[in-house]
């Protein structure tokens, strides 16, 4: 009888046939990991055990969408962000190691303040904030999504994650106007409509088109909530944005025009500027 080793190493062939075959022995493990809800300590260890009929019919199926495109994460429901755990749907954005660098500029801005209001517009999965609460336990978190279903997700990972935020189902920042934070901080949709053909089939095909594209030069969201972050933010309060690769130069000017000093660019190991920083005079 074939082992695990040997359905291990069928899996990997086949996942070379896919969109990456330079991930295909690490799927096919993960993959096989998850069926067995073992660890990959385990699996190496075990390696040549059997596998049940109904583990292994299990273990094609999620090979079959794993070769089809569909994205690892959206297989097992689960994506790492900042060291911690997070689940995913095709309701929200997979989370990138990108945005870690927004995370890490609003601890930093954070330290400005004894104890920050933020609040997180577009939540998704709700990464950014449940991060951030795990950093900053003195900060009074609250997220906004417009989507309920990816709201409901975020809350779930604030949950299995311990930390305490405060949840807004509405566009923008029209739930909370009236109110005033010490830091606004958003992963806005920022892909323009002509770049969607240059995106892989895990992003164009499976992850949620709203919180991806933002008009024909991928600047519509951010017309709209620099200006409305600014109404929100305290004095001395401060805006951070990801930004997509080209556009610091249009972003810097619509923070300008609505009034924001200090503006600065942090750019992501490729040297890219990936988070638009400034500050409400």
């Amino acid at each position: 009888m074939p082992s695990l080793r040997h359905h291990l190493d069928l899996g990997a062939h086949a996942l070379k046939d896919g969109s990456h075959p330079e991930r295909a022995r690490r799927d096919a493990e993960l993959l096989l990991t998850h069926t067995l809800k073992k660890s990959r300590a385990w699996l190496l260890a075990h390696g040549g055990e059997l596998i049940s009929k109904e583990l292994l019919l299990s273990y094609s199926e999620l090979l079959e969408r794993r070769q089809r495109g569909e994205p690892i994460q959206y297989i097992t429901g689960e994506a790492e962000f900042y060291g911690l755990p997070f689940r995913v749907t095709p309701d929200v954005l997979i989370p990138r190691p990108e945005t870690e660098h927004l995370v890490e500029k609003v601890i930093k801005l954070a330290g400005c303040f004894e104890r920050p209001r933020i609040v997180d517009v577009g939540t998704g999965s709700g990464a950014i904030a449940v991060a951030l609460a795990h950093k900053l336990p003195h900060a009074q978190i609250t997220v906004i999504d417009i989507s309920p279903c990816a709201l409901a997700i975020a809350r779930e990972n604030a949950k299995r994650n311990g930390v305490d935020l405060h949840f807004l189902l509405g566009d923008m920042l029209a739930p909370v106007a009236g109110e005033k934070f010490e830091i606004v901080v958003s992963n806005p949709p920022y892909v323009s409509a002509a770049d969607r053909v240059t995106l892989s089939v895990e992003v164009r095909d499976y992850e949620p088109a709203e919180a991806l594209f933002a008009g024909d030069d991928g600047l519509d969201v951010y017309r709209r909530l620099i200006p409305a972050a600014f109404g929100v933010l305290t004095s001395g309060g401060y805006l951070a944005l990801e930004i997509g690769c080209g556009q610091s130069l249009k972003i810097s000017e619509l923070l300008a025009g609505s009034g924001f000093e200090q503006i600065e660019f942090v750019p992501d190991l490729q040297g890219i500027p990936r988070v638009a920083c400034a500050r409400r005079p």
